[in-house]
């Protein structure tokens, strides 16, 4: 499934507030802001939809196998940061004197709050505008409650990830930015102490030199190249598909060199496009193969 960003968050709200509240703060103009274009939204709402489906498959066996694809390792470092990223937030300054005088209505401290915060409400009127700074209020006021479980569930799905049962795949091409990548990636697991389950080289060239190598073919081409210009065509290809190959070779070696404990399986580059079924099952038979 493709993640739905808003909706998940419409379902968290729903899920955890009683109706009156839910439709409260979804019909906030901050809130609706936040749960469909704020940076950093997209990434923990995956964390909640990943919480969200393991629940149900703990419950009702519906998946023996979940996988969450991320974008490229460097965007895939977000999805690991959201819960750090989400707690720091909640605990921010700016956030707790927004939600102070909700917390500490019908208490003493309201009064202190509102003495101590009328300053810094005045500027922030003049920087953000009356009208948006009333809607934060609101929203913060709104989901007050609800801090608290985010955090717990982010946390939750975070020990999950680096669980018993849990692996990361890296799935790279046979490219020198992308295996930079990938190392980059590796390292933080590492660091994170999260499973890693290996690397995956996309799309290697496949080329088998057949008893005429590289050198052979480009001279052969060039001795035939006035008499049959097609064969020497082929020719010059199949130098430069091995050539092609031999590069990609030296790259994934320097990457199990930096990296000898990753478990590394190559995927050749097929002819065709991988877009349904039967692709699918051959990528997954040639992963199957001994290196």
């Amino acid at each position: 499934m493709m993640l739905d960003m808003k909706r998940t968050f419409d379902e968290v709200v729903e899920s955890h507030s009683d109706t009156a509240r839910a439709q409260q703060i979804l019909a906030n103009p901050f809130y609706q802001a936040l749960s469909s274009s704020f940076a950093g939204t997209q990434e923990y709402m995956a964390m909640e939809k990943l919480s969200q489906l393991r629940a149900q498959a703990d419950r009702d066996g519906t998946w023996d196998l979940i996988i969450v694809d991320t974008p490229p390792s460097r965007s895939a470092l977000d999805f690991l940061d959201a819960p750090e990223r989400l707690s720091s937030f909640l605990d921010g300054k700016f956030i707790r004197i927004l939600s102070a005088p909700a917390r500490g209505a019908g208490k003493g401290i309201g009064r202190l709050v509102g003495a101590g915060v009328g300053l810094f409400a005045g500027v922030l009127n003049k920087v953000l505008g009356a009208q948006l700074l009333s809607d934060l209020g609101t929203f913060v006021a709104a989901v007050d409650t609800m801090f608290g479980g985010f955090r717990q569930r982010a946390v939750e799905t975070y020990a999950l990830l680096a669980a018993e049962g849990t692996a990361f795949v890296v799935v790279a091409a046979p490219e020198r930015d992308a295996l930079r990548e990938a190392s980059y990636f590796v390292d933080r697991l590492a660091a994170d102490q999260m499973p890693l389950a290996g690397l995956v080289v996309n799309r290697m060239q496949n080329a088998n030199a057949d008893g005429l190598s590289a050198d052979q073919a480009r001279a052969a081409a060039e001795r035939i190249e006035d008499e049959d210009a097609m064969v020497a065509s082929l020719l010059t290809m199949h130098a430069m598909r091995l050539d092609e190959a031999a590069r990609q070779r030296r790259l994934v070696a320097r990457f199990s060199g930096a990296h000898p404990n990753v478990l590394l399986r190559g995927v050749p580059a097929l002819a065709q496009d991988v877009h349904d079924l039967d692709g699918l099952r051959e990528i997954g038979d040639l992963l199957g193969q001994p290196t």
